[in-house]
């Protein structure tokens, strides 16, 4: 069961971009799949570190303000390992999309750090690496 449950929550991330269709992006669904205090970290040569809010409010903007449109990101394969109370879940994805007019295709890989609370599932860290 906790599998199932872990591949929800990370479905659940995944989505909270999608905005296809003109269908608003529910970023503020993040607060309900991150841990208060969670770390949300992207690589690369601007290394940043995010709080969740400071991680969501770009995002929203950019999601809501017609510059992305037809946005969507989604887990190509997963490994999972899970430990008693804790995870850790590899992810490799794709993102597709339109910024500023252009029509673009990406991927990466996450990692996402989880622990089961009495909520279930909860995220505590992710870091992600787009590839160039």
């Amino acid at each position: 069961m906790s599998k199932i449950e872990i591949d929800s929550v990370t479905a659940d991330f995944f989505g909270a971009f999608d905005n296809r269709g003109g269908k608003a992006a529910d970023v503020a669904r993040i607060k309900r799949l991150v841990l208060p205090g969670g770390v949300i970290v992207k690589t690369g040569p601007e290394l940043t570190v995010y709080t969740v809010d400071e991680f969501i409010e770009p995002r929203r903007r950019l999601l809501t303000d017609g510059r992305l449109v037809e946005f969507s990101e989604w887990e190509t394969s997963e490994r999972t390992e899970i430990a008693g109370d804790i995870a850790s879940r590899f992810s490799e994805y794709r993102k597709s999309g339109v910024l500023d007019g252009e029509p673009f295709e990406g991927g990466g890989t996450k990692t996402i750090q989880l622990v089961r609370t009495s909520e279930g599932w909860r995220i505590t860290a992710l870091a992600w690496y787009d590839q160039p």
